[in-house]
Formats: C-alpha cells, structure tokens, sequence
C-alpha cells in the first residue's frame, strides 16, 4: 500500500505541476494581453490630447488673426474718420515758421557762409530739408507720416566740403526731431575692421555705438570690401552696417563717401547697401575762383586779412597746384594758408629784431597776409611737378 501511495502522490504531483503551468501561462497571456492594451490606450489618449492641442492652436491662431484683422479694420476706419474730421482749410502752420522755430533756415545760412559754391550740393541739402519740414507739417495735422530714408552717399574728391556738410546736415536732423544729439563720427576702414578672427565686429559695434543719436560719415567706404578675398575682414563690417542701416535707421544716419567710380563700383558688389541709401549727393570740384574765395574765408574766421597784392599771388598759385599731384580742393587753400601765416610770423619776427626796428608791431601787421607770404607759382616750378609742397 505504501509503495502504491507513492505513486498516487507522484502522478497526482505531476498532473498538479501540468494544471499549474497551465494556469500560469495562460494568467501570463492574459497578463500580456492587458499590458499590450494599456499600453495601446496610452499611445491612443496621447494622440488624442496632441490632436486636441493642435486643434486649440489653430483655433487659437484663427482668433488671433481675426482679432489683428478687426483692429486693423477699426485703425483704418479712425484714420478715414479723423481726415474727415479735417476741415479741407485747415492750416498746420507755415513752412517759415517751422524753418525759423526749429533753426533749420539758420543752419543753411550757415552752410551758405561755411561753403563756398556747391550750388548742387546746397540745393540737395535743402530739398531734404524741405522734406523733413512738410514731413513735420503732416504730421501736426494727424496725417500718415513715415520717417524716409535718411542715409546718404557723397561722392566727390578730397577737401570738397563732405565733412563739413555731414556735419550741417546732423545739426538739421537734430532740430527737426529726427536725430537725438546730431553729433557727427568719422570713420575709416582701419576704425571699422580688425587684423585677426573676432576683432571686427567689437570694432565695428563700438563705432556705431559713438554714432548712435546721430550721423556715421566713413571715408572712402570702398575699402570695406576687397573683392580679391573672399575671407577678408571687411565683410563682416558690412554685414552689421547693413543690418544697423535697416533696423535702426531712426537713430542713425550713416553717410558712405569717396570718389564717386569707386563708390559705384562698391554698390555694384554691395547691392543691399545701395538700396538701403536714399539720397545721394555729388560735389564738384572748385573753380580756382572758387579756391581764392574760399581762402578769403578761412583767413576772416583766423581774423587775418589777405592784401589786395596777395590776392593775384595766391590765385595763379592754386591754378597751378591744381595741375599737380595730391591737390585736395580746400585742404590744399587751408596748407596754403597755414604757410602764408607761418611765413608772415618769420617774417614780423626777423624784422623785430632788426636793428633798424623799434621792435614793434601793430594790429594791422598781425593781421595782414602780404604777397610774400604766399608759395609762388615760381616756387612750384622750381621745386618740381611732383613735389609736395602747400
């Protein structure tokens, strides 16, 4: 009997073992089964939500256009309402008031007096004035002002009155209200563009930061861009004019000049720089007439005289040193002048000292420019046609 139990228990443990596996694995499936579903639900309840999220942004966007639409229509709707609202005789006031309240009509007198000649350039100036002016004008009445574009490029030789018109033109914009200070910065290649990776943009940002509120002028704005290598430097400068020129034309004029063939030339590989200048200016350069006028000029603001022999001298002279190398219209007169000044204080000096002199000398000897104090045609001859000499 014992040996007969134990094979009860045997096959009674083996079948218990088979039923037990059995319901193990299939507990197992339908375990398996239910996480596949679950994890079936999860995936299907986050598509939904990202399906609703999508939908609400849409509808979201769809509002907010109809809402920009609706203000868009109400702004247009008072604008139409407010011109109504004008009276068709209705003054703003008159463009003499404004040239005289703002001090423009004083600073072109005082471009008239600084300048000599330019007709061009002066009747430019004004025109721009004059846009600002009317621009002012509509603007007292509540019609549609935009500011223009103000940047600019002079194109002309050396010494012909750039600077000195970037500067009138600052003082201008300042007192219409569309320049903050009106000062004006200089620049050149070597202030805008470093020597090495990284040294340019630091240069180029702290030039503009001096020129913000006011005006840029950078001379012979050309040599920013070398066509022969595509890796320089000057590139980059560019890139951050061009960006400063369209995002902050409202707090900076930026004037490029130089020698008009050039300044073509470097519009041509810059097309966006040239569109983003509105008003380009060209000055001739001076008549010999022009030259002597201008020495009469600079000598009163030094409170010096030119005597009437000296005039002659100086006239044949600048006629002359136009035919020779480095002639730079004005710059060279103010050379002259400061050589006439410069022999006039040798030559009351020696006679001081003399022994036939009482040693001393009056107003009109401190202020007087003689004939001898000029450099002579003669002297430019004898030195050479390609000597440097004012």
């Amino acid at each position: 009997m014992a040996f007969v139990g134990y094979l009860y228990t045997s096959k009674s443990a083996i079948f218990l073992q088979k039923n037990v596996s059995r319901s193990f694995v299939k507990r197992q499936g339908v375990c398996g089964l239910k996480a596949s579903d679950n994890s079936d639900n999860s995936k299907l309840t986050d598509a939904l939500k990202e399906a609703d999220i999508e939908a609400r942004k849409i509808r979201e966007e769809a509002e907010r256009r109809k809402q920009e639409d609706e203000k868009e229509r109400m702004k247009k709707q008072m604008k139409i309402d407010r011109l109504n609202a004008i009276p068709e005789d209705a003054e703003a006031g008159t463009v003499e008031e404004f040239m005289y309240k703002d001090g423009v009509k004083e600073i072109l007198e005082k471009l008239d007096t600084d300048l000599v000649g330019l007709i061009p350039v002066k009747s430019r100036v004004r025109e721009i004035a004059a846009l600002l002016v009317v621009d002012k004008l509509r603007r007292n009445l509540g019609l549609d002002t935009s500011v223009p574009s103000l940047h600019m490029c002079f194109t002309g030789a050396p010494g012909t009155g750039k600077t000195t018109v970037a500067m009138r033109m600052g003082q201008i914009l300042q007192r219409m209200g569309y320049s903050r200070s009106g000062h004006l910065v200089v620049a050149t290649r070597d202030d805008l563009v470093g020597q090495y990776v990284g040294h340019t943009a630091p240069k180029t940002k702290e030039v503009i930061k001096k020129a913000m509120g006011g005006v840029l002028l950078i001379d012979e704005a050309y040599y920013l861009y070398n066509a022969s290598n595509d890796r320089d430097y000057g590139q980059e400068s560019i890139e951050i004019l061009l960006n400063v020129m369209e995002e902050n034309r409202e707090d900076i004029v930026i004037v490029l000049a130089g020698y008009k063939d050039r300044m073509d030339k470097f519009f041509s590989f810059i097309p966006g720089m040239s569109s983003r200048v509105g008003n380009h200016i060209e000055f001739p350069n001076y008549e010999p007439e022009e030259l002597l006028s201008i020495a009469k000029v600079m000598c009163r603001d030094l409170e010096y005289e030119m005597s009437v022999d000296a005039e002659p001298i100086f006239f044949e002279y600048i006629k002359k040193r136009m035919t020779m190398p480095y002639f730079s219209n004005a710059r060279t007169v103010r050379n002259a002048v400061d050589r006439a000044r410069m022999r006039a204080a040798i030559r009351l000096f020696s006679k001081a000292f003399d022994q036939s002199s009482d040693g001393m000398v009056s107003k009109t000897e401190l202020m007087t420019l003689e004939k001898n104090d000029f450099v002579s045609v003669e002297e430019l001859i004898e030195r050479g046609e390609n000597a440097i000499v004012e």
